[in-house]
C-alpha cells in the first residue's frame, strides 16, 4: 500500500510522516507537490541557519553543539524546535549520503524537540543538494523555528548557502596549511559570523586574527560582501529606500573562537545568530533575504521544468546525430544546443 503524507499530521509533529514527506520531496514524487501545496502557506517563519567551511573544521560538531544550545538555553516550555539538515557527499556506489555527520550527531536523537536529516549532494555543487530548499520549506511548516544546514564540506564553492540561510556561519580551524584559506573564492565573503573552531590548537589566534584583518580591509574598503552586495540591488529595486541600502552594510561579521567538541564558546555564537536575527529584521533586510531565496528557487525550479520538458520532447536519435558532429567538431557545442532547441520548441 503506497503511503501518503498527511500534512496535519506533519504540522502536529507525526515524525514518521514528516520522514516520509521529505523522501517524497527528495524523489520528487507526485505526492510530494500536494504534500508542498498543503503547507507552503504556513512558512515563512523560520530562521535559516547555513554552516559551511573547508573540510576538518569541525562543522558537523558545532552544529551538534547548536542544537543542544538552543534547546538547553531556553525555558523548557519556551525552547524552540530544532531542525538539521546535512548535506553529505554522494556515495559513488549506492547514490546515497554517506551519513557522516549523523553519526556525529547520535547523542541528539534523544530529543524529540530536535529532527535531523541528512540529504545526498547527488552531483550537485555549492554545497547543497537540490531539493535542500525543498526540504527547509517543508521543515519550516512542519513547525521548526531554527533550521541548521550543514553544507558538503567542499571548500570553496560553497556559496549556494548564502541564497538560502538568513544568517551563514563560515567555520575555519587552525592548522589547515594557510591561515587566509577561507577568504579564497568568496568563502569569507559570504559570511554573517565567522567561526575558528579548535580554539584550544596552536595557531588559533593567529587565523583569527587573519579573518579579523581580512575583514577590517573588506569593510574599510568599501565593499561588500557577496549577499550583501545583492541584498543592495534588490532593495533598491523593489523597495526604493536608501536607508535600507544603507543598513546592508553596517553588519560587521563577529570573528568567535570556539572549541565546538567541548561546548566552549557556543553560547557566544548563539548570541551573535539572535543578534543577527535582530538587525535583519530591524533594518527589513529579512524580508528581502526572503524574497530573494523565493526568487532563486522559482529561478532553479523553471529551469529544472524546462530542462524535463525538453528531455521528454527530444528524439534520442536526433540527439545522438547531433553529438556525433561535436565530437568530430564539425558543430560547436553551443550552435549543437541551439540547433536541438530549435528543432524541439513548441
Amino acid at each position: 500500500m503506497t503511503f501518503r503524507a498527511d500534512p496535519l499530521s506533519i504540522q502536529q509533529g507525526d515524525r514518521l510522516a514528516l520522514s516520509r514527506a521529505l523522501t517524497a520531496i527528495e524523489n520528487d514524487t507526485p505526492e510530494s507537490r500536494e504534500i508542498m501545496a498543503a503547507i507552503f502557506p504556513f512558512t515563512g517563519k523560520a530562521h535559516l541557519i547555513g554552516i559551511t567551511g573547508a573540510p576538518g573544521t569541525g562543522k558537523s560538531t558545532l552544529v551538534n553543539q547548536l542544537a543542544r544550545h538552543f534547546r538547553h538555553l531556553s525555558k523548557p516550555n519556551s525552547a524552540p524546535k530544532v531542525a538539521i539538515i546535512a548535506v553529505d557527499p554522494t556515495s559513488p556506489f549506492t547514490g546515497g549520503a554517506l551519513l557522516g555527520d549523523r553519526i556525529r550527531m547520535r547523542d541528539l536523537a534523544g530529543d524529540e524537540g530536535i529532527f535531523i536529516r541528512s540529504m545526498a549532494s547527488r552531483g550537485a555543487l555549492g554545497g547543497l543538494a537540490h531539493n535542500t530548499a525543498a526540504f527547509a520549506t517543508l521543515l519550516d511548516g512542519a513547525g521548526y523555528e531554527i533550521i541548521l544546514i550543514e553544507t558538503v564540506g567542499a571548500g570553496q564553492a560553497e556559496v549556494d548557502i548564502a541564497r538560502l540561510a538568513h544568517t551563514v556561519i563560515v567555520v575555519d580551524a587552525p592548522g589547515l596549511g594557510d591561515d587566509i584559506q577561507a577568504i579564497k573564492a568568496g568563502i569569507l565573503e559570504i559570511a554573517d559570523i565567522l567561526v575558528v573552531n579548535k580554539s584550544d590548537q596552536p595557531g588559533a589566534e593567529n587565523t583569527a586574527r587573519a579573518l579579523a584583518v581580512m575583514l577590517e580591509m573588506t569593510h574599510s574598503g568599501g565593499s561588500l560582501p557577496l549577499a550583501g552586495k545583492h541584498m543592495r540591488r534588490e532593495v533598491k529595486s523593489t523597495q526604493g529606500n536608501q536607508r535600507h541600502e544603507d543598513e546592508s552594510k553596517n553588519w560587521k561579521p563577529p570573528v568567535l573562537q570556539v572549541t565546538a567538541i567541548e561546548g566552549a564558546g557556543i553560547e557566544d555564537v548563539i548570541t551573535a545568530i539572535n543578534q543577527h536575527r535582530a538587525y535583519l529584521e530591524e533594518t527589513g533586510l529579512w524580508q528581502v533575504k526572503e524574497a530573494d531565496r523565493i526568487r532563486q528557487d522559482l529561478e532553479a525550479l523553471v529551469k529544472d521544468l524546462l530542462m524535463k520538458e525538453w528531455q521528454n520532447k527530444i528524439n534520442q536519435d536526433q540527439f545522438e546525430q547531433t553529438l556525433s558532429r561535436v565530437i568530430q567538431r564539425s558543430w560547436t557545442p553551443l550552435d549543437a544546443a541551439e540547433s536541438l532547441l530549435q528543432q524541439n520548441a513548441g
